[in-house]
């Protein structure tokens, strides 16, 4: 199976979240770790941003039903 590779700018447009925030959240264990690339370049897994993304979904929708 074939995964794509989103590179940060793409995940940043996905995401709505500065690099810097994606940053802090990964030290937090908050978001998805990123992949290394090369020595110098990293990406980030797209089934794993969307589970990420659907996640964030779900909570908003539980605090919802929750009010």
């Amino acid at each position: 199976m074939v995964q794509t590779i989103l590179r940060r700018d793409e995940v940043e447009r996905a995401t709505g979240l500065p690099r810097s925030s994606i940053y802090d959240k990964i030290a937090k264990g908050e978001f998805p770790k990123p992949v290394p690339l090369s020595a110098r370049s990293v990406g980030w897994l797209e089934s794993e941003i969307l589970k990420w993304q659907e996640d964030r979904i779900a909570q908003r929708d539980a605090a919802k039903a929750a009010a």
